[in-house]
């Protein structure tokens, strides 16, 4: 059974409802700006979808929330978020893949899109929800709007690469 004192200081950590309101929205804006680049993954059959998205969003937005709510200094809230992106980085590293025989590497802007829904949601946990929430249109911009250019582009590219010489080993003798 609690005694006073601890019933008065499980009671003190409850948060008061504008608080649990606003911080509900941050975690809700992090998740949509999850879930809008997450979607667009998903519809157009990439690595990391949805599920992934949203939950790196919540993710972020938590950790920022708490080390925002904690009180600490800007510096320190700034250590946190290099922290975030270190991480987010290693996650992103995970969707990239290069296929040594045809000389590419595909993943590159799923993890692009990992950083972006990252970012978004760090904006989101920190009450930027303007910003979270343009950034997000802008990486969807970037997704939808470029696709035709980038296979253009691409194509000329992919043509270009077939026809260099695989790169040489040096530690195999040629001679």
């Amino acid at each position: 059974m609690l005694d006073g004192g601890a019933f008065s200081e499980v009671t003190q950590s409850i948060p008061s409802a504008p608080y649990l309101v606003r911080i509900s929205i941050r975690l809700c804006v992090a998740l949509v700006a999850g879930g809008l680049i997450g979607l667009q993954r998903e519809l157009t059959h990439k690595p990391a979808g949805l599920r992934t998205h949203m939950l790196l969003a919540l993710g972020t937005a938590l950790i920022v929330i708490t080390a925002d709510s904690y009180g600490m200094s800007k510096s320190d809230l700034s250590r946190v978020i290099q922290g975030l992106v270190t991480g987010v980085g290693f996650l992103g590293g995970g969707a990239i893949l290069k296929l040594t025989a045809e000389h590419e590497i595909h993943g590159l802007t799923s993890a692009a899109g990992l950083w972006i829904t990252a970012a978004a949601a760090a904006a989101a946990g920190l009450g930027q929800l303007a910003l979270a929430l343009l950034g997000v249109c802008l990486g969807l911009l970037v997704l939808a709007a470029f696709v035709k250019l980038e296979k253009k582009l691409g194509h000329r590219a992919s043509r270009d690469a077939a026809n260099r010489p695989p790169p040489v080993d040096p530690g195999v003798d040629d001679g």
